[in-house]
């Protein structure tokens, strides 16, 4: 492996904009909090409590259902999916049970992996559809179980489909996308099914605090608080983190080159959780402080958002790094990318979501509300 230098001094780079984020966030986070919520319990007793101000006021929209609440519990689903495959396989692979000599031997395993975390998938996607009330648990199953497997094998069978047309030795065999297909129905379907079920006879999640009969009026928001701007903005430091390590993936898979440093890979990897959770907590925060109710989506969005800046930055290495002049092998690369920034959309979104709903629960419960 080539440049160890410009490794370290990347990861070194990371860890200390991250440190000195989680420093920033940590510090606001405390101090507001402590302050909004000693205050808020102080109002009580002191008869003032017309005049509250922040996201106490929202308390009986903030777990109000949002608009397409099963797709937004597919989704966190898939996400958890995701993020178990890639724990698992990050784990073997530091531990160095996956060699990157033996080309295929990592894609191999993360299918398999993916295929076995089906069953938190089906899990995490009706804990959350049973809180939004719902309870058609087959449908929302059913749609855990196909929508990004499905998304993603079509886009795979088309790309499969233009290697085949020019007779490449690179095209995968038909027995393959047959066992593909075994593995997905054969497996991954069944075990989305248990988990569904085992979340579905589970109590329903309760919310700390009551939600009221009718949605209160949004107030006015300031440009900057603007849904589209937020999440933009949201996407870029979670996108900052991984962006050398992405430079050096993309070299190994598209230039041929190996991959070896695992270990590298998965600090990188936790510093990008860590990201995600923080910079989303902190948007929700001033979202509900303004009054805006409506985080579910938008804390989905704002760390899901750097999947964008990831496609972005694939199209620009194309230009600058790739010597590919044939269309089907740029179709073919910008086929993957697209499915690599898809899948990463559904990961960041997930850890943001997680976070934003652990952090939405903690300060609801921590405030009396009569």
């Amino acid at each position: 492996m080539t440049d160890d230098q410009i490794h370290w001094f990347s990861i070194v780079n990371s860890l200390m904009i991250v440190l000195f984020l989680s420093g920033m966030v940590a510090m606001i986070m405390l101090r507001t909090l402590y302050r909004d919520i000693s205050r808020y319990n102080q109002l009580e007793t002191q008869e003032e409590a017309q005049e509250e101000t922040g996201w106490k006021l929202v308390h009986g929209d903030v777990f109000r259902p949002p608009t397409y609440s099963d797709l937004l519990c597919v989704y966190v689903g898939t996400g958890v999916q995701f993020f178990g495959m890639l724990v698992v396989t990050m784990i073997f692979a530091v531990l160095g049970f996956l060699s990157p000599s033996n080309r295929g031997g990592l894609m191999t395993a993360m299918l398999l992996v993916w295929v076995l975390m089906g069953l938190l998938a089906g899990y995490s996607s009706s804990r959350l559809y049973k809180m939004f009330k719902g309870s058609e648990w087959k449908k929302i199953t059913l749609q855990t179980a196909f929508l990004f497997p499905g998304v993603a094998f079509v886009i795979f069978f088309i790309l499969n489909a233009l290697i085949w047309g020019e007779k490449s030795s690179g095209a995968v065999p038909f027995t393959t996308m047959f066992a593909l297909v075994l593995l997905w129905f054969g497996i991954s379907v069944p075990l989305v099914f248990v988990g569904s079920y085992l979340g579905f006879k589970k109590p329903a999640m309760e919310p700390p605090v009551k939600t009221n009969k009718i949605p209160r009026q949004i107030p006015e928001q300031a440009w900057y608080m603007n849904p589209l701007f937020t999440i933009l903005i949201g996407g870029v430091l979670p996108f900052g983190a991984v962006f050398i390590e992405l430079f050096f993936i993309l070299t190994s898979i598209w230039l041929h080159q190996f991959y070896y440093i695992f270990g590298f890979l998965f600090l990188v990897f936790v510093i990008l959780i860590i990201t995600c959770a923080e910079i989303t907590i902190v948007l929700c925060y001033f979202q509900l402080c303004s009054e805006d109710y409506m985080w579910w989506w938008r804390s989905y969005l704002t760390s899901g958002s750097s999947a964008l800046y990831l496609f972005l930055y694939a199209g620009f290495y194309f230009f600058t790094k790739l010597q590919i002049t044939k269309l089907v092998s740029g179709i073919l690369y910008f086929g993957y990318m697209l499915l690599a920034s898809y899948a990463f959309f559904v990961l960041t979104g997930t850890i943001g979501f997680c976070a934003c709903f652990w952090f939405t629960r903690l300060i609801y419960s921590s405030v009396k509300i009569d």
